[in-house]
């Protein structure tokens, strides 16, 4: 049986143990917390080898400058690359913060004690995965075969039918290759006379819909792989898997990640522009 996980807090040493700081809220809440400071080395998180963290706290309060780059030192320390990141701010502070700077979500300081654990649960929730005869969650989609009903970050999205058959047969199959012509048998059955094109029309509608929250990758020649999640301490392999998944993604419009923690940045930002009025 594995250790528990643990909550990462990182920011500026002498402000860490605060009593309002995010390691007290949490530890009092029963959270296991760990800390460190901003340009320590993440191993210092680590006290066993198999141990993980479930979610990094960066507490950059008045400089969220110096937590972009914060996360991407973190980030170079494998067994934190697939964890999700939440970025602590001031009210004052919120409109600098970029929201394609790498963090999932944010919180505003003083903490709210519910609010910021509440916030680390919606992250692991978002990061999870799962599949049952009824739903399946592959990282934001949620794919309901019952109510054959699809969202993306808690947003439903409008398929046809063809699409959704694609898509749950694609995630019943998450992991291994499957043929064009597989895809055609599978989905449109063994009737269908059309060619296998009508495949790469279906998948560019699912990317054009779904954006990056869809992993799948093209193998030239082969067909197409929705790919396993990247789990906290594991690496891409590299090679031409991740190279046409870096293609899929820029390809793929819109882009519901981003849009997802930058409309309430904005909500943010436009308040703190009132107030400093």
């Amino acid at each position: 049986m594995g250790r528990p996980a643990f909550i990462a807090i990182v920011g500026h040493g002498p402000e860490l143990e605060r009593e309002d700081g995010a390691a007290s809220v949490l530890g009092g809440l029963g959270a296991d917390v760990r800390t460190l400071d901003l340009w320590d080395d993440p191993q210092r998180l680590f006290r066993a080898e198999d141990e993980t963290a479930r979610a990094i706290v960066v507490e950059a309060l008045g400089r969220p400058d110096l937590a972009v780059a914060a996360l991407r030192a973190l980030r170079r320390e494998p067994r934190l690359e697939g964890v999700g990141a939440i970025v602590a701010l001031t009210a004052s502070q919120a409109a600098a913060l970029d929201p394609s700077g790498g963090f999932d979500d944010f919180v505003i300081a003083p903490y709210v004690p519910a609010e910021l654990y509440a916030r680390i649960k919606l992250l692991e929730w978002r990061r999870s995965e799962f599949a049952t005869e009824e739903r399946m969650k592959v990282g934001a989609i949620v794919i309901d075969r019952a109510a054959r009903d699809v969202t993306v970050g808690g947003a439903s999205v409008s398929f046809t039918a063809k699409e959704f058959a694609l898509l749950a047969y694609l995630a019943e199959r998450r992991g291994k290759v499957v043929s064009r012509g597989e895809l055609l048998r599978k989905v449109w059955g063994s009737r269908y006379e059309g060619g296998e094109r009508t495949v790469d029309i279906h998948v560019r509608r699912l990317r054009a819909k779904l954006g990056e929250a869809l992993p799948l990758v093209t193998l030239r020649g082969a067909g197409y792989k929705l790919a396993m999640p990247l789990t906290p301490g594991a690496r891409r392999d590299g090679g031409e898997v991740d190279d046409a998944l870096e293609v899929d993604a820029r390809e793929a419009r819109p882009r519901p990640a981003i849009r997802a923690i930058a409309r309430p940045i904005a909500q943010v930002q436009a308040q703190a522009r009132r107030v400093a009025r």
